[in-house]
């Protein structure tokens, strides 16, 4: 068993490791070994942070200056000497309209983030107006029989995330219902697993556009007498049939890798199927399934921007795609605010998926 911490104890080492570290450190109290930690796990990532943002401002500098440069040669040919003396002022004093549509700045990253955050906060005002003004004519209609109405304002960027997010859990999930049955049949039965190695193989490497199209064939016919917006089921049942082979595969390997004792003690005890599929085989295999999951649940997130642009489904996708095709001054620095959005997302489901498998754990058994 793992011992587990407390919460006072995790809230204690939190909130007092560090800044007893630091003590230690200017006290001269911290032994080698304990400072060699220290520079590693917080100094070296610190460090690291600090020259990454370094070259990308050097980089972003640098290639504002080429392409100032340009337009500025290109004007002084184009237009002649007053024009380029106007193009140069005009960049100097910071006017938006002439500034290079280039790689942006830290600093303007950040300015777009707060101004993403000043929009939602204004977008949430709206619609919450909006419900509050429409909640009795609403009742009214509800109760004759109608359709309520609804905000059909535009979404803001935490409400694509949420939308992003709950595209990602709905296509993880059917991949699992799909993926994990399947592969139990097909660990158990080495005919089912001849059958279905070449469906498998096939498939498996298959294009997210491709299975996007090939759920929008099927989608749209099924719902052709229906209002409903499509674009949400159609990008969360091609994000679960892209991303679900992993488990697939390490569910079926998982499970015809079972120790052949325990199958035999299983029939000894004369269990039933879905008692030696819950009580012996799935305990067994469920290392290598959580391995699965975790690899599903990542190209989930990875596929998902690419299918949320083809479906136009509100997400973080479509949010990337607007704003390059907007091509306005701040659309640059609003798309690297999606990329580390994204990131640091992609970056929390894997965490979340490896705390869950940690939860379990294994003996040498394979008995939780």
């Amino acid at each position: 068993m793992k011992q587990s911490l407390t919460l006072g104890k995790v809230t204690k080492f939190i909130g007092l490791g560090f800044f007893s570290t630091l003590k230690d450190l200017f006290t001269g109290k911290l032994e080698k070994e304990d400072f060699k930690n220290f520079l590693r796990k917080t100094v070296v990532p610190l460090v690291s942070i600090l020259l990454f943002i370094g070259l990308w401002q050097m980089g972003a500098k640098s290639l504002y200056n080429i392409e100032a440069e340009f337009k500025i040669e290109k004007a002084l040919n184009d237009q002649g000497p007053e024009a380029a003396d106007a193009l140069r002022d005009c960049m100097v004093s910071g006017d938006p309209s002439c500034q290079p549509n280039t790689l942006p700045s830290p600093s303007q990253v950040w300015g777009s983030y707060k101004s993403l955050l000043r929009d939602h906060n204004i977008i949430s005002a709206d619609k919450a107006a909006f419900i509050e003004k429409t909640a009795a004519l609403n009742e009214k209609r509800v109760a004759d029989g109608k359709d309520a109405i609804t905000y059909t304002g535009r979404p803001s960027f935490v409400d694509q995330i949420f939308r992003s997010l709950k595209t990602v859990f709905a296509g993880f999930l059917l991949a699992l219902f799909i993926a994990v049955p399947l592969g139990i049949f097909i660990g158990l039965s080495p005919t089912l697993k001849s059958s279905f190695n070449w469906f498998i193989q096939i498939f498996k490497p298959v294009s997210p556009v491709v299975w996007y199209l090939l759920v929008f064939m099927i989608v749209k016919t099924l719902l052709i007498d229906s209002n409903e917006d499509s674009s949400f089921t159609i990008s969360f049942i091609s994000v679960g049939l892209c991303s679900m082979w992993a488990t697939l595969v390490n569910t079926a390997m998982g499970v015809s890798s079972v120790d052949k004792d325990f199958i035999n003690v299983a029939k000894v005890l004369k269990l039933g199927n879905f008692q030696k599929i819950f009580k012996v085989v799935l305990p067994s295999s469920l290392p290598l399934i959580f391995t699965g999951l975790k690899i599903t649940l990542s190209v989930a997130w990875m596929v998902l921007i690419a299918i949320e642009l083809l479906a136009q489904s509100p997400g973080l996708g479509l949010f990337v795609w607007e704003e390059f095709q907007n091509g306005a001054n701040d659309s640059n620095a609003k798309i690297i605010v999606a990329m580390f959005v994204i990131g640091i997302i992609g970056f929390l489901l894997d965490r979340l998926m490896l705390t869950i498998q940690n939860w379990v754990s294994f003996d040498k058994t394979g008995a939780i």
